[in-house]
């Protein structure tokens, strides 16, 4: 099959990229041809998306859609497989194209204006759907702006309201929990359109299991945004009676505050700031670790990372925030902290850390639980079922 990724970047940055790269990759293993419709590019880890991808089509912001896509016209997709697109014209203009278009929703960027699903000043979880709310009392028509010179930006209501009309024109929507299943059916998505399908990264080796040594390592890998709850993790850290040291893996623009917050805390000698890292790096310390922490306070959509730490055998403390409770038991695998709770969740990581009998059976819990429930082939022979479904439905099968 010939499938035509859509994505707003092209090398690595996040969860997304990471998703994109793994899939791509494996399905061009498995005889498929893959091309992708990209914006810019990150300057990360980019050789491996040049190498994954040989069918290559960019385009930019505010460009004229019909030219840009008749550059990738010549590919002839029999499939789009649509990631994270905010340019509204090329979406229409790929909806209209008659090839079909299966959406993968990486995060809440679709119906969330202010696109995390939390109240910046509270940080309180949002429940409700895209509505007049969204403009009063949350004030979410500004937003920040990570990208342009000024910090705040302006979220257009009508936009956004029109951004979740064209996707529900998508033949099937993809998601990673029932959390976020539950987020489209609230925004009036049809239930029938909508798949859980996990996006569970590549199944690493099997004998890189954690030591558990003595040096009580705790792991945090992920973006360093207010959403991720660094910060948090930090205050709770801080209440750790036993000695531990935290390695910090990755990078973001609340990155300085939290250095900042660290030493003013006493953590300088027990946090360290590694920024981003290859995988490889993660997995070797990994390898001597006790405990990994999911620490995000806004409501995450997988959290793919706390299946990374489980395929090492280490137990997971994370904060009950969005769907992290699809693979995070409580008491099984590791720890669901109550959301924000500091004190208890510095409880669990301190009784982890001083209890390696129960860590370690806890992660053994987790590595077994990733093998049954979370097997990346397992993961890609479903979105190829899926496909080849989407594809052989009479509407596109006529036209094949």
């Amino acid at each position: 099959m010939r499938i035509l990724f859509v994505h707003e970047r092209f090398g690595a940055f996040g969860g997304a990229e990471a998703n994109v790269l793994a899939t791509a990759a494996e399905l061009k293993a498995r005889g498929h041809t893959v091309g992708i419709l990209h914006g810019p590019y990150t300057g990360k880890g980019e050789a491996a998306w040049l190498n994954t991808f040989q069918h290559r089509f960019p385009f930019g912001w505010g460009g004229k859609p019909a030219t840009e896509l008749a550059a990738c016209e010549s590919f002839q997709p029999e499939l789009i497989y649509l990631h994270k697109l905010p340019d509204l014209e090329m979406l229409e203009s790929l909806l209209d194209s008659g090839t079909p278009i299966i959406r993968m929703v990486h995060d809440h960027d679709l119906y969330c204006m202010r696109s995390y699903k939390y109240n910046y000043f509270t940080r309180h979880i949002c429940e409700r759907a895209l509505s007049p709310s969204c403009i009063f009392p949350c004030g979410a028509f500004i937003a920040r702006d990570r990208d342009g010179a000024f910090p705040l930006k302006w979220v257009s209501y009508t936009a956004k309201i029109r951004e979740l009309e064209l996707n529900r024109r998508c033949e099937r929507l993809i998601v990673a929990t029932r959390f976020m299943k539950n987020e489209l059916l609230r925004n009036r998505f049809d239930s029938n359109k909508i798949e859980i399908h996990p996006p569970v990264p590549p199944s690493g080796d099997a004998s890189w299991g954690s030591s558990f040594s003595d040096a009580n390592y705790i792991i945090y890998a992920g973006q360093i945004i207010r959403g991720k709850g660094v910060d948090v993790l930090l205050e709770s850290l801080a209440l750790v009676k036993v000695p531990f040291t935290c390695l910090i893996f990755g990078d973001g623009d609340h990155r300085p505050f939290c250095e900042r917050l660290s030493r003013k805390l006493g953590l300088a000698n027990r946090v360290f700031f590694k920024g981003f890292v290859p995988p490889e790096e993660i997995a070797i310390s990994c390898r001597e670790a006790s405990v990994a922490v999911v620490s995000s306070v806004w409501p995450e959509p997988f959290g793919a990372v706390g299946l990374e730490a489980m395929r090492f055998g280490l137990p997971v403390v994370a904060f009950d925030a969005g769907g992290i409770k699809d693979w995070l038991i409580d008491g099984r695998n590791g720890f669901l902290v109550p959301w924000m709770d500091r004190a208890a969740f510095a409880a669990r990581v301190e009784d982890l850390l001083g209890d390696k009998a129960q860590a370690r059976q806890m992660g053994e819990r987790g590595r077994q639980s990733v093998a049954e429930q979370y097997e990346f082939s397992e993961y890609i022979s479903g979105l190829e079922q899926l496909f080849a479904r989407v594809v052989g439905e009479p509407a596109f099968a006529a036209v094949a």
